[in-house]
């Protein structure tokens, strides 16, 4: 290898690499951008996505030189096609177009697309063998056995973009998983780690928004809230790493320093650190194996002196034990959780139930499923999107039910 070889950057050994961002309107879709702007001309996007801002879609199109741009939203893409008007890129709408963004090739397809609506362009990515980052939860909460299936079949790449399973996958020996005894996931604990039970039953959406660590979006910061973001990072786990079950722990470490650790036989535990800051998993997904710079600050361990952990209480955030529940019982159980936490948390958010009933809800929801047998495995994607109904649909029923007889609890507004 020659002397200036040696110097050259993974992006300059790598060349110009090709991606395609669906949910590029969104924290993770815009940190991959803003990461693709600070490394200049190293990077080509092919197609971007979004559910239904054309505005900003259109933009980031138009200044990243994408060669398609696709919207979500059927009614929308007569708006997009004026805003990319002269532009030369092409435009589509719908599953039709999220399939073809997710299809072309490229090196890499980000896929952060939020909610069930991601599972079938991330599974055509899939299918055809792409390298695909991992971000959108549901595909591996609500399909998790499928699209393992189909990614071993297709010899697709699967890299993980939480910061938990990104720092997992780059810390767990694969070649020999035998030697893996324990994952443990890290939780800040959210903003109420420390708040009264009864202020906590009866938070906000404004105080339970207030994440001490992470900027992100709504849904996601109640999910960090309830702790319910964690639980289903733990079924995430059991589906991308050969572990069992039991094998699977979550720690409170409030820092946010250490993002995962992994356990051995021989008694080491290797921990991955890291700035919280959401570019350091994306840039790791786009360039994987190597490395590139990141426009984070570095982390100061000297500056940050002590980390701290806790055991984690359950008690505090049953929406964990829910979730451990569901992946224990397999089939669609994880599947149904996933929907009903989805409209709880849509009804909290509007103010219509408390925070502390956001749990109770999909408790009740999961006790009917089990009644109604609608816990057994799915077959395919339809299947899998008739379940996924049927939990929203409960939710809702549940919800109305518990409102027209007064059980929920209210909110503090302090």
């Amino acid at each position: 290898m020659s002397l200036m070889a040696e110097k050259l950057s993974p992006l300059d050994r790598l060349g110009p690499q090709r991606i395609s961002i669906l949910g590029a309107t969104g924290s993770i879709g815009s940190s991959a951008l803003d990461l693709v702007a600070h490394h200049g001309g190293t990077f080509s996007i092919e197609a971007l996505s979004a559910n239904s801002n054309v505005q900003l879609l259109a933009h980031q199109a138009i200044k990243f030189k994408a060669k398609l741009a696709v919207v979500a939203d059927e009614g929308a893409y007569g708006d997009l096609c004026e805003a990319l008007s002269g532009s030369g890129i092409e435009a589509a709408a719908g599953q039709s177009g999220l399939i073809e963004a997710a299809e072309r090739p490229v090196d890499c397809v980000i896929a952060a697309i939020v909610g069930v609506s991601g599972l079938n362009p991330t599974l055509a990515a899939i299918k055809k063998g792409q390298r695909v980052g991992l971000a959108n939860k549901e595909c591996l909460v609500c399909a998790g056995d499928l699209f393992m299936k189909e990614v071993e079949r297709s010899g697709a790449t699967l890299l993980p973009v939480d910061s938990e399973h990104s720092a997992i996958f780059q810390l767990f020996d694969f070649d020999h998983p035998e030697r893996v005894e324990k994952i443990i996931l890290t939780a800040s604990g959210g903003p109420f780690l420390k708040t009264p039970l009864d202020v906590m039953q009866n938070a906000s959406p404004e105080m339970a928004l207030k994440h001490p660590n992470w900027q992100m979006g709504r849904k996601i910061s109640i999910d960090s809230a309830t702790m319910m973001n964690k639980g289903l990072e733990l079924i995430e786990a059991f589906h991308l790493f050969p572990v069992a079950v039991d094998q699977l722990d979550v720690l409170i470490h409030p820092g946010s320093v250490i993002h995962s650790l992994v356990q051995y036989c021989d008694g080491s535990v290797l921990a991955h650190l890291g700035t919280p800051d959401m570019c350091i998993p994306i840039a790791y997904a786009l360039t994987w194996p190597d490395r590139i710079e990141c426009p984070v600050k570095p982390l100061d361990l000297a500056q940050i002196g002590t980390l701290s952990f806790e055991e984690m209480c359950e008690e505090r955030f049953p929406a964990l034990t829910l979730c451990r529940q569901a992946l224990q019982t397999g089939g669609c159980a994880p599947t149904i959780l996933n929907a009903a936490n989805e409209i709880a948390v849509e009804e909290f958010l509007c103010h219509n139930i408390g925070f502390g009933d956001i749990a109770r809800v999909i408790d009740l929801v999961m006790e009917q499923a089990a009644r109604e047998n609608m816990l057994n495995n799915a077959s395919d994607l339809q299947e899998i999107a008739t379940v996924d109904a049927y939990g929203r649909q409960k939710a809702l029923s549940v919800i109305k039910k518990l409102q027209a007889q007064g059980e929920f609890a209210g909110y503090s507004t302090e």
